[in-house]
């Protein structure tokens, strides 16, 4: 498996590889299983269809490391078209961005001037922006933004960050932020790091995830639990049982597509659930990087494949 993983990684930044796979009828129907459209109204539909069945949800528009200034802007304008049509269809949803898309290769003036933006918008709408984090080299850059912005007293409640259990970082990085009231899904990661960075071993990654889940669960503050590994699920329910932690004081985070069984038990177990929803034409990376998280997906994609 972790042969897989590696391979899932690089192909994930193959460029012809992904020019090819994001211009076929194979790819896109390869990745309909994660990936909720391409276009604004499916991710809208998907959000919809969620609520209904009583999971929140937040809405990503794919794309990384734009070249332009006029291209970040372009990507930030369809999240401004998304808080937009959540606080007109009162939705239960919240926006994630990431801020290579955002402009940061470009000058991280650029980037946080255009969140800037996206986080005044969700204010008056009543929502939430979730800064998303990519690989390492970002990782201080990503924190540094998000705590100037959560600064100003309007933002705060409005504007979050990812945290990744196998980071060796993590734990101080969780201390700082929570000390200042900034709100955290705490996901794994995705990205290939080297041994100085992050955890390498799985074992390692998981007693990470735990200890930092506590971490948040007492920190008297709204985070994210993003997970499907059921042993990491009941891990939190254990400590939330016996710790007399009401429910309500967090929700669990799951992709689109993921253990959907798992999301609705949860659900009617009286647990939060929100179910984090990518669309767009720059689906490939992404996909590439779920299929490395748990390559059995890919026979998984395979059989629902063979059934239509």
């Amino acid at each position: 498996m972790p042969i897989l993983r590696s391979a899932f990684i690089a192909f994930s930044r193959n460029q012809n590889l992904r020019r090819f796979a994001e211009r076929s009828n194979l790819g896109r129907r390869m990745s309909s299983r994660f990936v909720a459209g391409m276009e604004i109204e499916d991710a809208l539909r998907a959000a919809r269809s969620l609520q209904a069945q009583g999971i929140a949800s937040t809405l990503d528009s794919l794309g990384e490391n734009v070249d332009t200034p006029e291209e970040a802007k372009q990507s930030a304008d369809i999240y401004h078209r998304l808080l937009d049509a959540i606080e007109s269809r009162n939705l239960n949803a919240n926006v994630s961005v990431k801020l290579t898309q955002m402009g940061m290769d470009l000058g991280h003036d650029v980037a946080r001037e255009i969140v800037s933006g996206l986080v005044e918008h969700a204010v008056a709408a009543k929502t939430f922006v979730r800064v998303d984090m990519e690989g390492s080299e970002y990782t201080q850059a990503t924190i540094d933004l998000v705590r100037g912005l959560h600064l100003i007293p309007v933002n705060r409640g409005h504007v979050g960050i990812v945290i990744q259990a196998y980071l060796l970082r993590s734990e101080q990085d969780i201390a700082d932020l929570t000390g200042e009231g900034i709100r955290i899904r705490l996901c794994k990661g995705a990205y290939k790091e080297p041994p100085n960075v992050a955890f390498p071993d799985k074992a390692d990654v998981d007693a990470s995830f735990v200890k930092l889940t506590h971490q948040l669960l007492t920190s008297g503050l709204y985070h994210g639990i993003a997970t499907h590994d059921e042993a990491m699920v009941s891990a939190t329910k254990q400590f939330v049982e016996e710790h007399r932690i009401d429910p309500n004081c967090f929700e669990f985070q799951m992709l689109y597509g993921v253990r959907r069984d798992l999301q609705r038990a949860l659900v009617a177990e009286g647990f939060n659930v929100r179910v984090y929803v990518p669309f767009g034409r720059e689906w490939y990376p992404y996909f590439m990087r779920r299929l490395a998280e748990r390559p059995a997906n890919v026979l998984f994609i395979a059989r629902n494949m063979l059934k239509q």
